[in-house]
């Protein structure tokens, strides 16, 4: 693995810390009815991205995720700006304004979204890593799921068929504790997510996921593995989210008490304290990258509200279509 530098606490603390100032904008402007539909945020969770970046191969490394997907593009590489103007439906979006909030997609930057269907980005990722084995690219994809989509089906399908066909792919379970609502604990008969790969018999485990250096080592392991040809893993890893399941959610399955002892241990806050305890910064060195941070942010907001809509024949533009199609009949 990468050392893990006083530059790497730099930049883990300026990345998560702008991950979650763009989270909490969005959460302002969509009370503003700027953005519309659902939105999923990631405040809590930072770790994880910054952990799995680290030791990302980005040249080449793919990722794919569920609906809770702004911050990860832009881990990836994506403008952020562009991100912003995807949420508010403008044509300066990642998809032209077209997906919205659930369904931020980069070829580009190897970053597949973005799915609205819970656990239906699981068999694509094994699908990703099937290609990337297919083709001898010695690159890994890296599938993060909800513990809610642990429950799916599809995710023993495809575990199945990642262990049988060896493909280099890391299944990572951002187990936030709950599925929209509904703890862990009151859906399954043991708490233990990482356990279900012990069924397929490929290396899983635990980890504390508020720790983006224990994420990076975990994540570091798993992805040699995979790049050396020895197959999948499976993670289950520890985090905890701040903010509701999306912006709609009332929050009454759990107390504020919880959610402050979470946040006696929130990932930037101890990554600031190692900035300031090793001497890597001071605290004015601090208030520099909090305030590059919250200039980004609203850079990023003046362009999504000064772009323009998509016209309305985009959407007709981008559908599928074929006159000759044999099975329908123009006879009727």
């Amino acid at each position: 693995m990468k050392k893990i530098t006083k530059k790497t606490y730099l930049k883990w603390y300026e990345d998560m810390l702008f991950w979650r100032k763009f989270e909490d904008k969005l959460a302002q402007v969509y009370i503003q009815q700027k953005v519309r539909g659902f939105l999923h945020l990631y405040n809590g969770q930072e770790a994880i991205l910054a952990g799995a970046l680290h030791v990302m191969d980005l040249k080449k490394d793919k990722m794919i995720t569920a609906y809770r997907n702004h911050v990860q593009p832009i881990g990836m590489g994506v403008d952020p700006k562009r991100v912003m103007a995807e949420l508010y439906g403008k044509k300066t979006g990642t998809s032209q304004g077209l997906g919205g909030s659930m369904h931020i997609f980069s070829k580009e930057h190897r970053f597949y979204g973005g799915h609205g269907i819970v656990g239906g980005q699981i068999p694509l990722g094994a699908g990703l890593a099937f290609a990337d084995k297919y083709f001898n690219t010695n690159a890994v994809t890296l599938c993060f799921l909800g513990d809610g989509a642990a429950r799916q089906g599809s995710l023993h399908e495809t575990l199945n068929m990642a262990t049988n066909w060896n493909l280099p792919v890391v299944f990572c379970v951002e187990n936030n504790g709950y599925a929209m609502g509904t703890s862990v604990k009151r859906t399954s008969s043991h708490e233990d997510i990482w356990r279900l790969g012990l069924g397929y018999e490929m290396p899983c485990g635990p980890v504390d996921a508020m720790d983006p250096t224990k994420v990076a080592e975990a994540l570091d392991e798993a992805i040699t593995r995979a790049r050396a040809g020895k197959g999948p893993t499976f993670l289950d890893l520890k985090t905890y989210r701040y903010r509701g399941h999306s912006m709609s959610d009332a929050q009454k399955y759990r107390t504020k008490d919880e959610v402050e002892e979470y946040q006696k241990i929130d990932p930037i806050s101890k990554i600031k304290k190692i900035l300031l305890d090793k001497e890597y910064a001071t605290k004015e060195d601090i208030k520099k990258i909090d305030k590059r941070v919250k200039d980004k942010v609203s850079e990023c907001e003046k362009f999504a509200d000064e772009s323009d809509f998509p016209d309305k024949n985009v959407m007709y533009d981008v559908v599928y279509e074929q006159e000759d199609y044999p099975f329908i009949s123009h006879k009727l």
